[in-house]
């Protein structure tokens, strides 16, 4: 596996097994002005490759600074997070945007596509960034767009499409640099019941098709209940952490 800059430190122990991510005793704290909210008050946890979590919690619980620390969004002030070997708590900023860049894909609630921009540059679009020749970008685009049912869209604009085509959309862009971890906010927020369920049978085919680790953020349980285990969150700390029975009688069309 290639470091992603020189100079990071990369585990090649195996020390936690087949551990895709592992945070221990990770805590984040905000401050505004003299007042200090703790966010994230030290969770540890190890999520095996090719798992699909859900992170749920009321609101405040911690839960979305927490998938924050998961994708480099931000640094926890203390504790430490590894991820797929990579011990991700001391890389300098450029080395976090790269390490976010290539082992991560991110699926948010409200799809942060281009609106006047095709389908098939939209997906494409990290690879613009990451210096992929033309050719090569495209044709990996049309690919995740066939996989996500959408190679017939491919010519339209993004804001021609209904949101739950969007949402397609958006997940074919997260998984167009081959990340070895999709984060997912609340990605179902802005559907309705139908389309969600579809968009919640789309991940589940894709993890199990794929072995790509999916971690989602959720407040319904009926979106938890597609996935393999359900971590509840509450007032900064893991509350429970458990397999989940009702996936087996998940509908996966």
């Amino acid at each position: 596996m290639r470091n992603v800059e020189r100079g990071i430190k990369h585990d090649d122990s195996g020390g936690n097994g087949d551990a895709l991510v592992v945070t221990r005793n990770v805590r984040k704290t905000y401050h505004i002005g003299e007042i200090q909210v703790p966010a994230v008050r030290g969770v540890s946890l190890d999520i095996r490759a090719g798992q699909f979590v859900s992170i749920m919690g009321p609101s405040g619980s911690g839960k979305s600074t927490y998938m924050h620390l998961l994708g480099c969004l931000d640094t926890c002030d203390e504790g430490t997070y590894r991820l797929d070997g990579v011990e991700v708590t001391d890389l300098t900023r450029r080395e976090l945007a790269r390490l976010r860049n290539e082992r991560i894909g991110f699926v948010f609630q409200s799809f942060n596509l281009l609106s006047r921009t095709t389908v098939l540059d939209n997906v494409a679009l990290p690879l613009t960034y990451a210096g992929v020749r033309r050719r090569e970008r495209r044709s990996r685009a049309a690919t995740l767009l066939e996989l996500v049912g959408l190679a017939d869209r491919s010519r339209h604009l993004s804001n021609q499409l209904s949101g739950g085509q969007q949402q397609r959309v958006a997940i074919a862009r997260a998984l167009v640099t081959n990340p070895v971890l999709l984060l997912a906010d609340e990605p179902t927020g802005n559907l309705d019941t139908r389309t969600s369920m579809e968009i919640m049978s789309l991940l589940r085919a894709l993890n199990r098709g794929t072995g790509l680790t999916i971690v989602l953020v959720t407040h319904e349980h009926d979106i938890a209940e597609y996935t393999d285990r359900v971590v509840m969150f509450r007032d900064g700390v893991i509350n429970s952490d458990a397999m989940n029975d009702k996936v087996r009688e998940a509908v996966v069309a």
